[in-house]
Formats: C-alpha cells, structure tokens, sequence
C-alpha cells in the first residue's frame, strides 16, 4: 500500500516537472527582448541615482541663488539697494553697515568669501562699519539670500532667495558668519526692518491704502523670525487682540511626506512655494497691483 502511494507521488512529481518546463518552452518561444530593455545600460540603478543627485544640486542651486527676477521689485521699485549703499555710495541716507546688517539678522557664508576678505575680517583691518563692506559681501555674493546686481562695479539692484528665511549660519567664523546651514529658518531675520529700510514704499501704499509712515510701523512690528504672508492679500496686518499678524518663519527641511501647511492651517507645501515665489518674493512675472 505504501509502496503505490510512493509511486503515485513519484507519477505526480514527474507529471508537474514535465507540465512546468513545457509551459517554459511554451512562453519564451518566439519572443523577442523588449527593445528598451535591450538598449538599458547593465547598472541601471546608478543612472537613477546620479540623475537624482543631478536634481538635487539644481534644486540646492535655485533654492540658494535664483531670485526669479525679484530684484525688479525690491531693487527698481523698492530702491532698497540705495538704502544699502548710502549718500556717499550714490544712495540715500548713512548706509547699511556689516554690522548693522548682522543686527537685522542677515548672514554671511563663509564659504563664498574670498580668502582675502575672510583674513582682513578676521584681523579687523576692513570696518564692519562702512557700506563699502556690505558692497564687497554683495559682490562676493555672501549675504545669504541676498543677490546684489551690478553694473560696471556699481551696485544697481538686489533681489532676494528663498535662502533669506530658510537658511542660517553656524557661527563658526562669528556671530552671523559661518558655514551655511540650508533650511535651517532664520529666526534672527527681521524681515520687516529691512522692507521699512526701502526708501520707496509706494507699491505697499497703493495696494494697502497706508501711508508710509503706517507701513513702516506695520514692518517694524514682525520682530526677528516672523514674516506676514498674508498681508498684501488681506490688509490685515494686526490681530483682533492688536497683536502683529505676522508667523513664526518655517524650517524647510523634513518637510518629505507632510501634505499640508502648519502654520496657517491651509495650502499644501507645493501650494506655498509658488505662493511665496510669486507673491511675496515678488518674482518678476508678478505685479504687485492689479491691472
């Protein structure tokens, strides 16, 4: 008895054996490579990962240094480069000092600047004092999220980069300078100071009906880390309680697989990158008032 149900398993185990390498046979007969398989490189994977790598740096790229055309916003309207280089640059009023803009919270990065430089800082025998410094930091292209715009040696405009809110510093140099940290938020950017220091207002004026005056205590009243979004679209700049309206400046980082933006409870991520690129960063296809 046994012994017919090991031939019986024995019939069967051949039988499958026989079934599965005909079927085999049956679907590789006749069949041709896919063509874009066949022309794939051997290590396939190492081309997906250098195309992302590629990606990133792009993305690393414009995050640091595309300002989407701002500087005609915030340089031809706004004139603030006039107030960075002060009456005895060609601007108007004392000028923006090293110092003064470290007190405001911007930042240098330590890995744009030039040995040079870096030495006469470090040994104090170039002024954190004078707007000539500024202007070589601007030319350097140090001033994180700040990119000044020249013109025969002369700065004639700057535009801004998402790296002015989302990217600090380190400090290993000194106090505001060092090596750069990407989306890290700054929370000692006082955005506000530095919009109060335009010396032409009138695009804020028109649109929120304020005189400057007005307009100039509004900025003033964010503070280092926080930022308004939402003023130029609802004129709202203070809440019921008289409080400033403006939010605490997000990190960009870790922000993979969050749908939806948290400290206004609306729009997504994506939603809040054109948002600011267009709106607020005031990137060159923008107009400010309506037509």
């Amino acid at each position: 008895m046994r012994a017919a149900n090991r031939n019986k398993a024995m019939i069967t185990l051949v039988a499958i054996i026989f079934l599965t390498s005909s079927c085999a046979h049956f679907l590789t007969r006749d069949v041709e490579t896919d063509p874009a398989v066949e022309k794939a490189p051997g290590n396939f994977s190492s081309i997906i990962q250098q195309n992302a790598t590629e990606l990133f740096k792009q993305g690393q790229e414009i995050f640091r240094y595309d300002t989407f055309g701002s500087e005609v916003f915030w340089g031809d309207q706004l004139q603030l480069h006039r107030a960075i280089l002060g009456e005895k640059l060609g601007g108007i009023g004392s000028g923006l000092t090293p110092k003064d803009a470290l007190k405001v919270g911007l930042k240098v990065d330590i890995g744009k600047l030039p040995r040079i430089l870096a030495d006469a800082i470090k040994q104090a025998s170039v002024s954190l004092e004078n707007p000539k410094t500024t202007v070589a930091l601007l030319q350097a292209d140090s001033v994180v999220g700040v990119k000044g715009f020249f013109e025969k040696g002369n700065l004639r405009a700057v535009g801004i980069t998402c790296a002015i809110c989302h990217s600090t510093v380190d400090n290993s140099f000194a106090d505001g300078i060092g090596r750069r940290l990407d989306g890290w938020p700054n929370r000692d950017l006082d955005v506000g100071a530095i919009i109060a220091l335009a010396p032409n207002l009138k695009p804020f004026s028109a649109l929120l009906g304020h005189a400057d005056k007005e307009l100039r205590r509004i900025f003033n009243s964010w503070g280092p880390g926080r930022y308004d979004a939402e003023l130029n679209m609802d004129g709202k700049a203070f809440r019921p309680d008289g409080k400033s309206a403006s939010t605490l400046l997000p990190a960009a980082f870790g922000l993979a697989g969050v749908n939806l933006h948290t400290y206004t409870g609306w729009g997504s991520v994506t939603h809040w990158n054109a948002y600011v690129a267009n709106t607020q960063m005031h990137g060159k296809e923008h107009s400010l008032t309506p037509d």
